[in-house]
């Protein structure tokens, strides 16, 4: 079977817009979107096979970068598997408001609850005199964003710590964070793709979703946090006040609150007074 036919083929039956299935069928066939175009062939029984499978699947519910292994976050490919959560686009506005207030100035950055990597390492990325420390409390998570670093050319450290129980050692200019932050009871209600696929203990921030954020505030930075540093969260659509009061309480300063491309609160930002 051609690409055209196929990639036809595979559109009916996902019954998308076609995204997809051109992001299926180059993960599978090596092929560009371009030499679809430009360099069609026949696909291999073997090819045509894993590509039915992993339509199968998606339509059965699991989110296709799990399928594929893969996804794209900041310009960046980032290996993800089922013991991280998806990399999503809200969390570029995070990423993107860190790297505008690091610049060029040469400063140490600590991101908790790691996961894949994708913040810290697109931080790496862009901020070429940070050094980047990526924490995380799973050995299994912390090898993924192992990888995602080799993947993607930077030079980071690694911290296992479970950031409720314990306090990392050293001092940092910044501590970012995109950490748990769904309601306990709210969890069940999210989308089935989430739910059912994403880790729980990624999602799941506590009875009120504020668990890690008062942790890290009240416990953690006034220890690790050099005075006049900064922190900045992803936060919850509807936690902006809260988050805020938490930082005012522990009295950071010039505590800012940043919407996200779809006009919805997204990051929190303050200094150590």
């Amino acid at each position: 079977m051609v690409i055209g036919q196929l990639r036809s083929e595979v559109r009916d039956e996902l019954g998308d817009n076609g995204h997809e299935a051109d992001w299926i069928i180059s993960h599978v066939t090596k092929m560009s979107q371009a030499d679809f175009v430009l360099h069609p062939r026949d696909v291999t029984e073997e090819e045509l096979k894993a590509i039915e499978e992993i339509v199968e699947r998606r339509n059965q519910g699991e989110p296709l970068q799990y399928l594929l292994g893969e996804t794209e976050f900041m310009g960046l490919t980032f290996k993800v598997t089922e013991d991280t959560l998806i990399p999503r686009a809200d969390t570029e506005t995070l990423v993107e408001e860190v790297i505008r207030k690091i610049g060029k100035k040469k400063l140490t950055v600590l991101d908790i609850g790691t996961g894949s990597g994708c913040i810290g390492i697109s931080i790496a990325k862009n901020c070429k005199n940070t050094q980047v420390t990526l924490l995380d409390y799973s050995e299994a998570i912390l090898q993924v964003a192992k990888e995602n670093a080799d993947l993607n050319g930077v030079n980071v450290d690694f911290v296992k710590c479970d950031i409720l129980e314990e306090i990392p050692e050293g001092v940092f200019d910044v501590i970012v964070s995109n950490p748990p932050y769904i309601e306990t009871d709210t969890i069940f209600s999210l989308d089935n793709m989430v739910k059912s696929y994403e880790p729980v203990e990624a999602l799941d921030g506590g009875f009120d979703g504020l668990l890690f954020y008062q942790r890290i505030v009240e416990e953690v930075a006034p220890k690790i946090l050099k005075d006049g540093g900064y922190i900045a969260f992803e936060i919850g659509y509807n936690q902006g006040e809260a988050v805020i009061d938490i930082l005012k309480e522990a009295d950071f300063v010039s505590i800012k609150l940043k919407k996200d491309p779809c006009d919805n609160d997204r990051v929190v930002t303050a200094k150590k007074g």
